[in-house]
């Protein structure tokens, strides 16, 4: 069952974050700040500062994080740190179940209505998943249609061509932006549309919130320095024990468990079947973490909102503070 991982009270921090509408003599306007950015670019670090600063709360936006149990090879924040600093929306659900984005979106929604209608805390919303981020920032209209696993399993005996034939029927639009090979989305909107009755196309949008948000981005200007830092920490996750973390994961679940087919986790799995050496392992690792951070670079590039700084200036906090309090 998935759920909040803390219990929010109105008395939990004493500052809050605010605007004054000059429209309304002195009227407290809450507002959301985003930290985001590529794997590796130091945004947690950053936000526990932040947040020790502003004494307020961070919101996760990493779609791994939610899972119990999976925590080195996603970069979790240590227990010590959470305590520091509250985290939400990290640990909320079982590996054996799948959060979809409807129902982060929800989750997290709630919890920013809840801490802007108590005028004492307010959050920070920090992580990699951009369509995490999305969601909340842009408001998107997310169909809440959960996954039929028996309605997939029928459509995918027909195959993908029969599949994407279906949606250019049923769903013109969507096959209009969805790759014909594109299996997983084009059964999600298959899904969507025999569930509902409604064309999945029809039932998206936007509905951006009424509060401001300043979106802070992290990256490294210097490519070198990125690897370096992939590399590290890839280092770092076999020093703090992520190989026993991955062995204890594929006994207690199977070695089929779809987490374990993630970044990081695939890789370490085969190398505890004997497919791969421990030094392949680490290579693989930091080679796909290097293109999933191009992957996430791409897709955050895409935002002009976002505000970018340089994850290596030697004065990133003073740099983000100083925007902080010109918002």
């Amino acid at each position: 069952m998935v759920g909040f991982n803390h219990h929010l009270t109105a008395s939990s921090y004493s500052t809050f974050i605010f605007m004054v509408n000059p429209a309304e003599n002195n009227t407290l306007v809450p507002m959301l700040i985003v930290i985001c950015g590529a794997t590796a670019t130091g945004k947690s670090r950053l936000a526990i500062s932040l947040a020790k600063r502003l004494h307020c709360v961070i919101l996760s936006a990493d779609s791994r994080q939610v899972y119990r149990e999976f925590n080195i090879g996603t970069a979790k924040p240590a227990i010590a740190e959470q305590q520091t600093v509250p985290h939400y929306l990290i640990d909320i659900c079982e590996p054996t179940e799948t959060l979809t984005l409807a129902e982060y979106q929800m989750q997290a929604q709630q919890l920013i209505e809840t801490m802007h209608q108590a005028p004492s805390i307010s959050p920070l919303l920090v992580g990699g998943t951009g369509l995490y981020i999305r969601s909340i920032t842009r408001g998107l209209k997310i169909p809440r249609v959960s996954p039929q696993p028996d309605l997939r399993s029928q459509l995918q005996t027909l195959g993908q061509p029969q599949c994407y034939a279906m949606l250019q029927q049923v769903d013109p639009a969507a096959a209009t932006k969805i790759h014909a090979h594109d299996q997983v989305r084009t059964l999600r909107s298959l899904e969507v549309f025999y569930v509902t009755g409604q064309p999945m196309s029809a039932q998206q949008g936007e509905q951006p919130p009424p509060y401001p948000i300043l979106q802070i981005g992290l990256e490294c200007g210097d490519r070198v320095q990125l690897e370096n830092r992939i590399t590290q920490r890839t280092h770092q996750m076999i020093a703090q024990g992520f190989v026993a973390e991955v062995e204890y994961l594929c006994e207690k679940y199977g070695a089929d468990l779809p987490l374990l087919n993630t970044l990081g986790y695939a890789e370490f799995r085969q190398f505890l079947t004997g497919e791969i050496s421990q030094a392949e392992a680490i290579a693989a690792t930091i080679l796909h973490t290097r293109q999933f951070a191009k992957r996430q670079r791409t897709w955050f590039r895409a935002y002009p909102e976002i505000e970018w700084f340089d994850a290596d200036a030697p004065d990133l906090e003073a740099q983000v503070w100083q925007r902080i309090e010109a918002f």
